[in-house]
């Protein structure tokens, strides 16, 4: 069974970025929803064994699992959100990040606007990536719970832009949260560290 991972930061810490009225939503009743939901769907059934990549795998695309995919997925991608900020997040990244993402977009300019527009052109909810294919970086979207790992690309950045991510904080104005998010959430290391793992 799966329980509400712990978020690397206090509630109220991401603020005035993030408030802690957003966090206590969005990662308290929110995000539990998805998992309290999961763990009722997977019950008694085999999918309790599963780690919670082998459920998404293997219910991605399955029409009968909808239901449980989307509690799945909502669950992996909000823990990878989580856990790519932090306190007076955006700034500096890591070098060998820098020079790899200038290396597969042409300028540091060039990926926050690619990343930027995926974010801002994801019609109803969904997420913004920048994720590995196992060649190069890319940047995509995804509508509701899906997520890269269903093609075998290692994510290594998202952003939530589903309505009660920023809503609290800054209306219906996505573009002004998705700005914020680079500017003053991200955590470049964190970042970097996913590339990492992947490329040795």
């Amino acid at each position: 069974m799966f329980s509400l991972p712990e978020v690397p930061y206090a509630m109220d810490a991401l603020a005035p970025a993030m408030s802690a009225e957003t966090m206590e939503y969005h990662y308290g009743k929110h995000h539990k929803a998805y998992i309290d939901k999961l763990n009722e769907l997977i019950s008694g059934t085999s999918m309790e064994s599963r780690t919670l990549e082998d459920v998404i795998r293997e219910t991605a695309n399955d029409e009968k699992h909808a239901m449980l995919f989307n509690q799945a997925g909502q669950h992996w991608n909000h823990t990878h959100f989580w856990n790519g900020m932090r306190k007076n997040g955006g700034g500096n990244m890591p070098g060998h990040l820098e020079k790899r993402l200038i290396s597969d977009f042409g300028s540091l300019d060039a990926f926050r606007a690619e990343f930027s527009q995926a974010c801002l052109t994801q019609f109803g909810s969904g997420w913004g990536w920048l994720a590995f294919d196992g060649n190069k970086l890319a940047v995509s979207k995804t509508a509701n719970a899906d997520t890269p790992i269903t093609k075998d690309h290692a994510a290594l950045l998202t952003c939530d832009v589903w309505e009660h991510s920023y809503y609290i904080d800054h209306r219906n104005q996505r573009p002004k949260y998705v700005e914020t998010f680079l500017n003053d959430l991200v955590d470049w290391q964190v970042v970097a560290d996913r590339l990492e793992a992947e490329i040795g």
